[in-house]
């Protein structure tokens, strides 16, 4: 288990292009990415998402004994008050696993943890020869009740947020990054390829590259995009696996079965207002499986679909050429209102 610890060190990143500053660095067990446009707004940008990070993990990891929820699951079921941070991501959660039907589920932290995800991910063993353990359904996200700071949740469920974490840290940040900089300039913040982007975009959307692998790096496998508005999220079956006694695991769950997801596409890219809403939509589309492209036309969100084979899929107006500008819609397409 990790514990609090300094902050890996910002690197800048020369684009070509001198109108925009960029800089990353690790973060969230990922690669965290700021750009800001004037470049002039980026160290202000920078230690607004230091701050944002820092708190997450503080609150939500549950890889990190002195985190929130890690004391949650210590206590077990009960009555919680909680910080102001750790509501809002449960309640982001629950929003989400509501308009997903139940595809992405915060329940599932069980689960993970039986499949053997039970600690950050570069400290599991790739090869583990002890098999997982029997497979069982998620508890379910109605069991847990929020209002307000006022968390209940029954004894033996275990919390995990990783479908809407990663979206919550970006699009908390560009808020932060957007206050810091008094509102002036644009900025685009992305953990891990979750990206969001708030004020105004350079050249008619921020350009971005939407990869169907981890290590893809041209050809097929990535697809040039512009987002001016909203956030972009990836889930994919390609990355953060490892085996238990010969089989294969990943880490995106199907909440129904508690085993990983095993539909037809290993990647899902889906764009929504906010990060957090693209990140529970593009994990609801691999949980999804043979149902995921009438699911995506229900709540009427843009996305691109990969296939195992390759195949790759545009819906709801993603653009199929290279350069295409993402028209991300509003919130009310995925919550109703």
């Amino acid at each position: 288990m990790t514990t609090l610890s300094t902050a890996a060190a910002w690197r800048t990143v020369d684009t070509g292009d001198d109108t925009v500053a960029v800089a990353e660095r690790a973060a969230r067990g990922t690669t965290a990415r700021v750009a800001t446009w004037p470049p002039d707004n980026l160290e202000a940008a920078l230690g607004a998402a230091d701050g944002v990070l820092a708190a997450l993990d503080r609150e939500a990891s549950r890889f990190r004994d002195d985190s929130e929820i890690s004391w949650l699951h210590r206590r077990g079921g009960g009555l919680f008050m909680l910080s102001d941070g750790l509501a809002e991501a449960i309640g982001v959660a629950l929003a989400a696993a509501r308009w997903t039907g139940g595809l992405v589920d915060p329940t599932v932290g069980d689960a993970l943890v039986r499949l053997g995800y039970d600690r950050d991910f570069a400290a599991i063993d790739p090869a583990d020869p002890v098999p997982a353990g029997a497979a069982e359904p998620a508890p379910g996200w109605q069991a847990v009740q929020l209002d307000g700071p006022l968390l209940r949740i029954p004894d033996g469920v275990r919390l995990d947020l990783g479908a809407t974490a990663k979206g919550l840290g970006s699009d908390r940040a560009v808020s932060a990054a957007m206050v810091a900089n008094h509102h002036t300039g644009g900025v685009l913040v992305s953990l891990g390829g979750d990206l969001a982007v708030g004020g105004p975009s350079p050249i008619d959307g921020w350009p971005i590259l939407v990869a169907d692998e981890p290590e893809a790096s041209g050809g097929d496998a990535v697809q040039p995009v512009r987002l001016a508005r909203g956030g972009v999220a990836t889930s994919s079956t390609t990355c953060r696996r490892w085996r238990r006694a010969g089989r294969a695991m990943h880490h995106i769950v199907d909440p129904r079965t508690g085993l990983p997801a095993d539909g037809p596409w290993r990647t899902a890219t889906v764009a929504a207002a906010t990060c957090a809403d693209a990140n529970a939509a593009a994990t609801a589309a691999i949980v999804g499986g043979e149902d995921a492209e009438a699911w995506l036309a229900r709540v009427g969100l843009p996305a691109r679909l990969v296939s195992h084979s390759g195949e790759v899929r545009h819906l709801g107006g993603w653009p199929a050429a290279d350069g295409g500008l993402v028209e991300a819609p509003t919130l009310s397409h995925v919550h109703g209102r």
